[in-house]
């Protein structure tokens, strides 16, 4: 078993951690309280996901911060057996999804708490959170409900 590197070489860059910046930062604030935020047109009324500055749907800058329910449905998922780039290699193989929010976007994230074999499209899904190391965002991934 091996320590700490304290060999002084540079820390491998992380590719899964979170650029949080100003505006992205409600999102991040509410993650860490277990809350998952949507952005919401106040023109067209359609919600969407990942946080933009306007709508996707209509171009309108009228979008606010809403509260999702954290419920969704499976949409498609892949086991990933292989990803070269750190901190990944070690997590193989984990779950990569798209999921519907019960408020209607899409959504990447990842499935937890569940093989990769029992899943099936149109599974009903809940959000739960991880910190992806000390001092990073917690993300959403989710996990199937119990029926």
């Amino acid at each position: 078993m091996s320590g700490p590197d304290t060999s002084g070489a540079p820390e491998a860059p992380r590719f899964d951690l979170p650029e949080p910046d100003p505006f992205t930062r409600p999102y991040w604030d509410a993650a860490a309280q277990g809350r998952l935020l949507i952005r919401r047109c106040g023109s067209c009324g359609r919600a969407h996901h990942y946080p933009r500055e306007f709508c996707p749907h209509c171009w309108s800058e009228d979008v606010a911060w809403e509260e999702a329910s954290g419920d969704a449905a499976l949409y498609a998922w892949s086991e990933v057996h292989r990803n070269d780039l750190p901190p990944f290699g070690a997590q193989v193989p984990y779950t990569a999804a798209v999921v519907d929010l019960a408020e209607g976007p899409r959504m990447m994230t990842r499935i937890v708490d569940h093989p990769a074999h029992g899943l099936r499209a149109g599974m009903r899904l809940s959000v739960v959170f991880r910190v992806l190391g000390e001092g990073a965002p917690a993300v959403p991934v989710f996990r199937p409900l119990l029926a």
